[in-house]
């Protein structure tokens, strides 16, 4: 009996000293997770008054071109990571061929339910695309290839890759965008593969592509609500001095190039789809109004400046206060209030101010790591996802396009966003033309 007590005592102190570990371990990670809280509150607002040192001096580069050169080259900023290739594929129904003439890519007479709007003629025309400055950024640029974009829509059986007119394949862009000569192919810098980056002259060819597919349209919405959930590249904040600003941004443009009747700009400076920063996408989406037809997420830029990869989280664990998480929790979200709902996932522009954040922080992730979930996401959830991290669109690595279209490295001028919107509206008439919808929003 003796020897049966010592056992059972001995059973209940390991036991007890089990719990008492179990505890310890508890209470240190909370007391990791409370410290952490504190520091990267800190962190956060270094790495925020960092960002608006550093948009406020590119913005006063972009005014003087060789300066703006010389600041890309010190900081190796004309380099982007390698983006994902492209199969070579067949022309999707409703792309542009490849082999149409200028004027035909140029045309801006549009029918069925896009408006009329002379401010969306060409968009090169008052962007001194044709003055000294310009060609002084663009000197050397050449795009290879046919492509249209990389990725452009995936998550729907517009297949993950958009390529209009002739097959693309190897690199979509070669070039510099400095003057003396052209640079092609890919290189090894700081241990990373990197590319030279060329994405003016693309932008420009794609939108003349974005406004030939809106001037084709046949979808009508004339009877649509479009809510746009986002950050200040969503809200235009970086234009507030502006009289009337809001009229600027790229919801309000893009509710006037399809005709919408109705768009909400949810967009607020600052914000990320993490919990991590304020206003975070996963706590504010319940906003939306219940009778939006088209939901518009764009957003990571944000995430991308605050999260290592601790914030990043993982495909397996999906854990809350986590980008992998959050975001996973704001689409099941999404999809149970919004079940009539067309929601779209906008993947981030590539720009420079996150290069420039992750010299002094070898905490912060690339942006690729970012997309990446979001794609997966997006394909899990069975939402379509607009790419344009992958598009050479509107991608501050090259000069020009800071010159021309995103002064700051990160935000757009009028011109800039009315690009982005154009591009948004000719990827959302390609989805619903798949679906075979002619109305949206009956």
């Amino acid at each position: 009996m003796n020897k049966l007590n010592r056992v059972l005592l001995m059973l209940i102190a390991m036991a007890a000293i089990m719990l008492l570990a179990v505890g310890i371990d508890k209470g240190l990670q909370r007391h990791e997770r409370k410290m952490w809280e504190i520091e990267r509150e800190s962190v956060y607002e270094e790495a925020r008054a960092d960002i608006a040192s550093m948009q406020a001096n590119i913005q006063t580069l972009s005014e003087d071109p060789e300066a703006l050169i010389s600041y890309i080259e010190e900081n190796e900023l004309n380099y982007t990571e390698k983006k994902e290739s492209v199969e070579d594929i067949s022309a999707v129904p409703g792309t542009v061929d490849e082999e149409a003439s200028p004027e035909e890519l140029d045309g801006t007479e549009t029918d069925g339910s896009v408006s009329d709007n002379e401010s969306y003629e060409s968009d090169s025309e008052g962007m001194d695309s044709g003055d000294d400055q310009m060609e002084s950024l663009t000197s050397g640029n050449t795009v290879s290839g046919n492509s249209y974009s990389d990725s452009l829509v995936s998550g729907n059986s517009l297949s993950d890759n958009l390529v209009s007119g002739n097959s693309v394949s190897g690199n979509l862009v070669s070039g510099n965008i400095l003057p003396g000569g052209l640079i092609s192919g890919n290189l090894i810098l700081n241990g990373e593969e990197k590319e030279i980056c060329a994405s003016y002259e693309n932008t420009m060819k794609i939108n003349r592509q974005d406004k030939k597919i809106i001037a084709d349209s046949k979808v009508d919405f004339s009877a649509c609500k479009i809510t746009c959930l986002g950050d200040s590249i969503t809200a235009a904040s970086n234009l507030d001095t502006i009289e009337d600003y809001q009229a600027m941004s790229y919801p309000s443009q893009l509710g006037k190039i399809l005709g919408a009747e109705e768009v909400v700009n949810l967009g607020i400076g600052g914000s990320s789809i993490g919990r991590y920063w304020e206003n975070a996408f996963v706590d504010r989406y319940q906003e939306i109004p219940e009778d939006t037809d088209v939901i518009l997420v764009m957003g990571g830029t944000n995430d991308g400046f605050c999260a290592s990869e601790k914030e990043l989280g993982s495909l397996d664990a999906r854990e809350k206060d986590t980008f992998v998480g959050d975001l996973d929790e704001l689409l099941f979200g999404l999809q149970k209030e919004y079940p009539d709902a067309q929601i779209v996932l906008i993947t981030p522009l590539p720009n420079v101010l996150h290069d420039l954040l992750r010299k002094s922080r070898d905490y912060l992730l690339p942006q690729s790591a970012f997309v990446k979930v979001m794609k997966q996401l997006g394909e899990e959830h069975e939402i379509p996802v607009i790419d344009l991290y992958n598009a050479n669109f509107l991608d501050t690595h090259d000069a020009a396009v800071i010159h021309a279209l995103m002064p700051d490295g990160v935000h757009g001028n009028e011109t800039g966003y009315r690009m982005l919107a154009q591009h948004i509206a000719a990827q959302l008439i390609l989805i619903e033309e798949e679906k075979g919808v002619e109305t949206v929003g009956e």
